[in-house]
């Protein structure tokens, strides 16, 4: 695809040439990437039009969050509203459908007990006349029958279009709840996980808040330029979610951070999680494989606390805070579980002390 830019069309006319675009550039066809399409083919933004055709065949997934989030915003909160509203227009047209039908069988039914109450009362009736109402009946069932089949197939087809729309929805909350550079959880996500810590008292004593920072990362920025430094973002990401079991919540905070919540664990245990991600972070190469240039070596410094030892998520995140604070200060490149001690080396320091 050489452009993006192309002619007032029909609706019809451009969702095809929306379709085609994504299919010729290998381009996933979900949702989020449709809707950047769109926004580029309708012209509304001319710096996303040219970045978008700027990439050519070569687009990658990631290249497109990156423009979809430069020009359109990550959360994607309207797009999501909108997929709410289609998903309750879609259940208030369903609810619709099942009230009328149901008043339509009862008024059929109360036509068919009246009916059977005549025909069995000691009034008299010719053979005609019954004969004449069985073929009413009968007339009305066939009917009925049909419209019941008919029911049945616009229900399906409802309950289908539904089920588009939840899955609609599903992916646009993944995708504002997702950091476009790591692929973990972002900080939004981390807030509502951490926000519901606190739901089940039993679990406290066995729950753990891991805040990680990159060591001196300022300085690899500074160094080697912020696409080296996105690449490495991306790398210890990625090391942190191949050390930990499929169930510990990670996420991606802001700049360097990262957060992990380990639930079925004591601290010693969260402390060798710690150690395994710390080892596997300092033994890994950072080397460019063309240039050769080694940007290495790239740590990390951990801390936590156990959310027993606090009263609410804020506090447990203060604390956690407070044992990254203080593993920095002693040397970095380690993990550092949190005592009552650290809070006065804490209180009334800046993180921006360490971080940079």
């Amino acid at each position: 695809m050489t452009t993006v830019s192309a002619p007032k069309a029909q609706p019809s006319d451009l969702m095809g040439q929306i379709i085609l675009a994504v299919r010729s550039m290998g381009v996933s066809p979900i949702p989020r990437n449709y809707n950047l399409f769109y926004e580029a083919y309708i012209g509304s933004n001319p710096d996303l039009t040219r970045d978008l055709a700027a990439l050519g065949s070569r687009a990658t997934q990631e290249d497109l969050d990156a423009i979809s989030e430069r020009y359109m915003g990550a959360p994607h909160a309207a797009v999501i509203e909108k997929a709410n509203d289609r998903l309750l227009t879609e259940l208030d047209a369903l609810l619709k459908l099942l009230r009328q039908e149901q008043n339509s069988l009862e008024s059929y039914g109360k036509l068919l007990s009246e009916t059977a109450a005549r025909i069995n009362s000691k009034n008299s009736f010719s053979s005609e006349i019954i004969r004449s109402a069985i073929g009413l009946l009968s007339e009305a069932t066939d009917d009925k029958m049909a419209h019941g089949e008919r029911t049945v197939d616009d229900m399906v087809q409802r309950s289908h279009e539904m089920d588009q729309v939840r899955r609609e929805l599903d992916e646009y909350k993944r995708i504002a709840n997702t950091d476009s550079l790591t692929r973990l959880s972002n900080r939004r996500a981390f807030d509502e996980r951490l926000a519901v810590a606190y739901d089940n008292p039993t679990a406290l004593p066995l729950t753990a808040l891991v805040l990680a920072d990159i060591d001196n990362f300022k300085k690899i920025n500074d160094s080697f330029g912020h696409p080296v430094g996105d690449k490495i973002l991306a790398t210890v990401a990625s090391v942190l979610r191949a050390n930990v079991r499929k169930d510990v919540f990670v996420a991606r905070t802001g700049g360097e951070e990262f957060a992990l919540l380990v639930e079925g664990n004591t601290p010693d245990e969260v402390m060798i999680i710690c150690e395994r991600v710390r080892r596997a972070l300092e033994t890994r190469t950072f080397r460019n494989t063309r240039s050769g240039i080694n940007y290495g070596p790239v740590t990390i410094s951990l801390g936590y606390s156990m959310a027993a030892q606090a009263t609410d998520p804020g506090e447990l995140y203060a604390q956690s805070d407070a044992a990254l604070y203080y593993a920095k200060n002693s040397g970095r490149n380690r993990a550092v579980f949190f005592e009552d001690s650290m809070k006065s080396h804490y209180v009334g320091k800046s993180w921006l002390i360490y971080k940079s």
